[in-house]
């Protein structure tokens, strides 16, 4: 049972203005890094497009039908200050939220026992009516439904990008079986995930970091908080918002991490799942934004999904 890389080419054609950071040279960086020896058996696939059945469980029709019609026929359209579409935006967004609806499907059938989605645009910040954060649907929200209509009940989303997954928070927010925790530097864009944003049913972990928070306050709060917590919940399956801008060389942060401490958090993720997901773990890039400590951290990180 293998670790599958999910991708598609067409998530490089999503090109927001020149000297924009979600920028297509991020996802080069992580197919370059796992095309590396150690990963060369690993079973590859090509994201296939989300469905509008996938996408409206969570964001509704309108709000779909909103975000593809403001994808122009050239140049860039503004959805805001710093989110943009450009020609390959739409297919682009399109696969990147079917890479995740497709790796549940290969987990649950039992056709991998995890999965790593190198896609982009990233999703975590996307809100059910709302593009923000350079994120256009929400991924891993994609996701968390699909496996929901594949039938599953209790579910976890852990998100160590350092910025807070407000998106994801929001549909934590109004579904009690999902889980959703957080850690991100705080004050920090988009302002949410204070310590008491905790939901109507207690279901959310916001674990804020100050700047300069390094390798041993990092694991000190996911050890002591984020991990009992998971266990308490005994999610049926763990997906991962896996960004790396915590890195200490991420220009859009202020954390003091290395990639180390993304490979060690995943393991410890996947410590969980072995004992109350049957190891079910489906991961999706997010955030990251020097390409080397990009690459570097998705190495970590994959080898952990692998438990090399």
């Amino acid at each position: 049972m293998f670790t599958t890389i999910i991708s598609h080419q067409a998530c490089s054609n999503h090109e927001p203005p020149q000297g924009h950071p979600e920028c297509s040279q991020r996802l080069a960086a992580v197919l370059s890094a796992l095309e590396a020896e150690e990963f060369a058996y690993l079973p590859r696939i090509e994201a296939p497009l989300a469905t509008m059945d996938m996408l409206t469980r969570l964001h509704g029709r309108a709000h779909v039908d909103y975000i593809l019609s403001q994808v122009p026929q050239t140049g860039t359209q503004a959805l805001d200050a710093d989110t943009h579409v450009s020609p390959g935006s739409g297919e682009a967004a399109l696969r990147a939220a079917g890479a995740v609806a497709h790796g549940v499907e290969l987990i649950l059938t039992g056709q991998t026992r995890t999965v790593f989605c190198a896609v982009r645009p990233p999703g975590h910040h996307a809100e059910p009516d709302r593009a923000m954060g350079f994120c256009l649907f929400n991924n891993i929200g994609v996701g968390v439904h699909h496996a929901r209509a594949m039938g599953l009940r209790r579910l976890a989303v852990v998100d160590f990008d350092v910025h807070h997954g407000n998106g994801t928070q929001r549909l934590a927010e109004s579904d009690p079986d999902l889980f959703f925790a957080s850690t991100h530097q705080w004050p920090l864009y988009p302002g949410t995930g204070r310590v008491e944003e905790t939901g109507p049913a207690g279901n959310i972990l916001n674990v804020p970091l100050k700047a300069g928070c390094d390798s041993d306050g990092f694991r000190q709060a996911f050890s002591d908080q984020i991990l009992p917590a998971l266990l308490a919940f005994a999610p049926e399956m763990i997906f991962i918002s896996a960004g790396f801008d915590a890195h200490w060389r991420d220009p859009l942060g202020g954390l003091d991490l290395n990639e180390r401490d993304f490979g060690w958090a995943t393991a410890e993720v996947m410590n969980i799942a072995d004992q109350c997901a049957k190891g079910r773990v489906l991961s999706s890039l997010e955030g990251g934004y020097d390409m080397d400590a990009l690459a570097r951290s998705t190495t970590h990180h994959v080898r952990a999904l692998m438990r090399l």
